[in-house]
Order: structure tokens, then C-alpha cells, then sequence
């Protein structure tokens, strides 16, 4: 990969997790407001998933396998997001 466009996917990996971050801000005022576990989880997850951006912007000169490790963190903040919503809808429930 060029310089160029390396600094470009930088660019653009950083400018990805400003975004999670600023989303995770988002849920953490809702969860504020309502104190909805569910709005907790979304705020942790999001920001779990600007966490593995950054350090896969950082680990971008190291080899593919060793890279691979950090994926890891994006599948705990998914599987953490499917887990508050499967608890949001049992409390409905009960």
C-alpha cells in the first residue's frame, strides 16, 4: 500500500472510531436518563468497537495474522449487543 492511501485508511479508520465513540456518548446520556441496562451495553459495545479500530489502525505496518487478534474485540461487542437486547426482550416478558 502507497503512503497515500495508508495515511488515507488512518484518515479514515480514526475518523470511524470518533464516530462509535460519539455514538457511545449518545447511548450513555440515554442510559443516564432512563438507567436501562440496555442503553449501558450499547454505550460499552460502541465504544469496544472504536477501541479495535484504533488499535487496528495503530498495528497497521504488522503482519495479517497478528492482526487478526483484535476481531476478537469486535465479535465481544456484538455478541454483547445481542446479549442486552435478548435481556431487554425476557424482561418484557416477565
Amino acid at each position: 500500500m502507497s503512503p497515500r492511501a495508508q495515511t488515507a485508511a488512518q484518515l479514515i479508520s480514526g475518523a470511524i472510531a470518533m464516530g462509535y465513540a460519539v455514538i457511545g456518548l449518545f447511548f450513555l446520556r440515554f442510559w443516564r436518563e432512563t438507567r436501562d441496562r440496555l442503553f449501558a451495553a450499547f454505550a460499552v459495545a460502541f465504544w469496544v468497537l472504536g477501541l479495535q479500530r484504533v488499535l487496528l489502525s495503530l498495528a497497521a505496518g504488522a503482519e495479517e495474522e497478528s492482526r487478526a487478534a483484535f476481531y476478537l474485540l469486535r465479535l465481544g461487542a456484538f455478541a454483547l449487543i445481542l446479549i442486552a437486547i435478548l435481556d431487554k426482550n425476557r424482561a418484557r416478558k416477565a
